[in-house]
């Protein structure tokens, strides 16, 4: 499914209004060579949904009374196989009940094609959000959501199945974050296996060479999807995917990405990615766990995914453990604080940590402020009064509702009076020690205020500041590019923070 901006007339649609029972077609939101998504309205539950109609426009046209006619009897065999593919998968889908996959509530045949009824996704498709918004796409990010696309691919593959049509387009990003990993390839496969235009049918770059065999069944194993996840992981980060196999199989050309200077990307993804896009299949990783302990990250669980409530604030509070050289144990390293965190896993320093606890409700909403990485900042004087003419900062949209401390600008003072220091006096207290170590997203041009006090800080190329900060409340302030991000951070015990201050 598309996003809602994406409304265009699709040859072949239903028009809006049009019934199937209880459920009342609104608009269209997406159509291909293979089938036509709607938005619909139940109006019996009274709630919105998804209707995939299966409409292979090179095969069938709609005729005035709504029914598919073929373009041609030839094309009978391969409509067929199309059909009863496309019913095979919406069973399939309908038995697995993962918040990262696609989920049938029902489906049915009916105008001479069939149909699913699905949950409806909000948001847009990977490859929309990357045309929109490059920038957002770093190694944080694909950090973040990668787990999930793999606990995902892993819950198929653990069913025997494979999902065959791993790409941008059918990886789904909701406004909240999470990713929901859309179609199987089965109606394209069906149909291009019984019309000779299996090539024409497959994703260029995203499939491997075993897939345009004559045997391709026989060799296909979770393999094959981990090379179509690789060539989603190569035109996230290189902005194109990999040459197609076929053309790799006479002439590789491939370049790989540990050999390319690409900064701000760790080399055990990136060296991840060129062994997930290997020709062979048995140089390949063989399953996603293997996959996964290459990018040195855990596969979600269903729990960790289900913990996620929003996006927004980035919080990973780490505990250090002692761990072998080159051994990951990943038991040691669940996520916590998710519930208003809204993340899986956060980039620190090039690398993702993780760990077993329970993160303070009042630091789930929190951001830290960038500064020097070795210099510890103080809180402010909780006494200290802002000044008239500073600017409020509004409380950032998150599950847990916070109030951002305001702005404030320091007014000259007058000279200090001298004054003898009595005998008794006890001396000055010592300041507490840093004990949190933060990064905060940082986007270019942008500025950053911490209690009022301006920080000459930038990012790193990965995209994150660092600072050590000491027990206390801070208000962080993020000023450049037509806009304002902000939130508060309450240090109350050791850890690290990866944060991401909202609008």
């Amino acid at each position: 499914m598309t996003d809602h901006e994406n409304n265009r007339t699709v040859p072949n649609a239903l028009p809006t209004g049009y019934r199937f029972n209880e459920f009342e077609i609104k608009e269209v939101i997406g159509g291909g060579g293979f089938g036509i998504v709607y938005r619909a309205w139940d109006h019996q539950l009274e709630r919105t949904i998804a209707i995939k109609e299966f409409m292979p426009s090179t095969l069938a046209v709609r005729n005035d009374d709504m029914t598919l006619v073929l373009r041609s009897e030839r094309f009978g065999k391969a409509f067929s196989a199309g059909l009863n593919s496309f019913i095979q998968e919406a069973r399939l889908l309908a038995r697995f009940n993962h918040p990262n996959l696609l989920h049938v509530l029902r489906f049915w045949v009916q105008n001479d094609t069939a149909y699913m009824g699905t949950v409806f996704y909000s948001g847009t498709t990977l490859s929309r959000l990357r045309e929109k918004n490059p920038q957002m796409i770093n190694e944080a990010w694909i950090r973040r959501t990668l787990p999930m696309l793999l606990g995902a691919i892993k819950t198929i593959h653990d069913e025997g199945y494979l999902h065959r049509d791993i790409s941008l387009d059918n990886i789904q990003i909701q406004d909240n974050g999470l990713p929901v990993l859309l179609d199987f390839g089965s109606a394209r496969r069906s149909i291009g296996s019984v019309s000779d235009e299996t090539e024409t049918m497959l994703r260029p770059g995203y499939a491997p060479i075993e897939q345009y065999t004559d045997d391709n069944e026989s060799e296909q194993g979770p393999w094959t999807d981990i090379y179509a996840l690789g060539a989603v992981l190569h035109t996230l980060i290189v902005g194109s995917p990999p040459p197609v196999s076929v053309v790799r199989s006479i002439q590789d050309g491939y370049q790989p990405l540990a050999h390319r200077h690409l900064p701000g990307y760790s080399p055990s993804l990136l060296q991840a990615v060129d062994k997930a896009l290997a020709l062979k299949m048995e140089d390949r990783p063989q399953t996603i766990d293997e996959f996964a302990a290459l990018i040195e990250m855990p596969v979600a669980g269903l729990d960790d995914v289900l913990n996620v409530k929003k996006p927004g604030t980035m919080l990973v509070p780490i505990e250090e453990v002692e761990t072998k050289p080159g051994v990951l144990d990943w038991r040691r390293y669940k996520v916590p604080g998710l519930v208003a965190a809204g993340v899986l896993v956060g980039l620190i320093a090039g690398g993702v940590l993780f760990h077993q606890g329970n993160a303070p409700q009042e630091n789930a909403n929190q951001t830290a402020s960038t500064g020097p990485a070795d210099t510890p900042v103080a809180p402010a004087t909780p006494a200290a009064p802002p000044a008239q003419n500073s600017a409020p900062v509004s409380t950032p949209p998150a599950a847990t509702s916070t109030t951002a401390a305001s702005a404030q600008d320091t007014a000259p003072t007058a000279p200090a009076q001298t004054a003898p220091v009595a005998a008794d006096k006890p001396a000055a207290t010592t300041p507490p020690a840093a004990i949190a170590q933060v990064y905060v997203r940082m986007n270019e041009g942008e500025k950053l205020t911490l209690n009022g006090e301006s920080q000459s800080i930038t990012p790193a190329s990965n995209g994150f500041a660092t600072l050590k900060l000491q027990p206390g409340q801070y208000a962080l302030v993020l000023q450049g590019n037509g806009q304002t991000r902000h939130q508060t951070l309450n240090i109350t015990s050791a850890g690290t923070w990866l944060v991401n201050p909202q609008p």
